[in-house]
């Protein structure tokens, strides 16, 4: 159960991440420079939805694998960052493997 939960968690950390960069470097000049606001209302629901997915998620992972409080707070805060959840997936995916030994 553990390890299932840590691995939704890093699939949601990149899915996230992916959705962050689709609205700030393709939905965002949409509506800015071709002036089509739907794009930004689509992958900013989108982006929204995953992104509270994300946090449900990682605090699911943070009590079931029993992570410091620090490295949920970088988990988090990387989140905010541009590619920072890629930053990241190493670093969930390295619980992942512990979890399962």
């Amino acid at each position: 159960m553990k390890n299932s939960t840590i691995k939704n968690f890093r699939k949601i950390n990149t899915t996230e991440g992916y959705s962050y960069l689709f609205l700030l470097f393709i939905a965002m000049p949409m509506k800015y420079l071709l002036d089509i606001p739907v794009a930004v209302k689509v992958a900013g629901m989108i982006h929204g939805t995953l992104f509270i997915l994300f946090l449900v998620l990682g605090v699911m992972a943070w009590k079931k694998a029993k992570w410091s409080f620090g490295q949920t707070i970088i988990f988090f805060l990387a989140s905010l960052i541009p590619f920072g959840t890629f930053f990241t997936k190493s670093k969930i995916y390295s619980y992942e493997k512990q979890s399962i030994n």
